[in-house]
């Protein structure tokens, strides 16, 4: 589990069919780190999840540069946020690891928010709910209720206190990332939950931070589909642990 390498961040960013918006994206990422020198050396792993466009040709024409280092990997077919967070994850080198969503609906500037909170025995997440004034281009009604609904299911069934694991902009300390990697099931949009929950139950406090965010016209989380599985899984999630099936902290961690 533990990396010896000098890594001070790690960016992971799962992409799907994302050529449209990963350049601006990954520009964005970089001005900001070469700005942000306390950060690097660092590296931004971009995890392919069987893309159909030019998503992988786009990722491998980056080049390492200024103390930031590119990687892809890529999965040969979709297999879910989940599963791209994993493999992400999995293959850190980090004392920090920052997940973020490919088209930035969190700024990457919004970091520091994060980070200013951050410490080893603590997760940060990025949230809508805290603060919604600082989102500056809310998301349709619907999503917005049926994200709410999704969260008091959550908060009854395992996380109680923290009113948006959604958000897609996330600090880990990067052990902690590596080991949720090591033991995570969920495949689809709801690996926050579990995540979430292994890292309360193994002792980490999470702290729930506002954050700017705007909603991105083409997300990948599709109403009706997605959101059923979403439910799925955390009732599966909910089951594992009334049948106390959660694995133990790790004696590394």
């Amino acid at each position: 589990m533990k990396r010896k390498d000098s890594i001070r961040l790690s960016i992971v960013i799962p992409a799907l069919n994302e050529e449209g918006r990963l350049p601006s994206t990954l520009e964005s990422i970089r001005v900001y780190l070469e700005k942000n020198e306390d950060l690097l050396p660092a590296e931004i792993i971009i995890v392919d999840d069987g893309s159909e466009d030019r998503t992988g040709e786009l990722i491998r024409a980056c080049s390492s540069r200024w103390g930031v280092e590119y990687r892809c990997l890529r999965h040969e077919t979709t297999l879910g946020k989940g599963a791209a967070v994993r493999t992400g994850f999995g293959s850190s080198r980090g004392e920090l690891v920052l997940i973020s969503d490919a088209d930035l609906s969190a700024p990457i500037e919004e970091l520091e928010v994060l980070l200013n909170a951050f410490s080893p025995d603590r997760l940060i997440i990025a949230s809508r709910a805290v603060d919604r004034s600082l989102i500056f281009h809310p998301q349709p009604f619907y999503r917005d209720l049926m994200g709410r609904c999704f969260n008091l299911i959550v908060q009854g069934l395992l996380i109680p206190g923290i009113h948006d694991t959604q958000c897609g902009f996330k600090l880990f300390p990067g052990e902690l990332a590596r080991a949720l990697a090591e033991v995570g099931r969920v495949q689809g949009f709801a690996w926050d939950v579990e995540y979430l929950y292994l890292a309360r139950l193994w002792g980490f406090e999470i702290r729930e931070l506002g954050v700017r965010w705007a909603h991105v016209e083409s997300s990948r989380v599709l109403p009706g589909r997605h959101s059923l599985q979403m439910f799925r899984d955390v009732l599966k999630l909910g089951l594992r642990r009334a049948f106390g099936k959660f694995p133990a902290r790790p004696q590394d961690l």
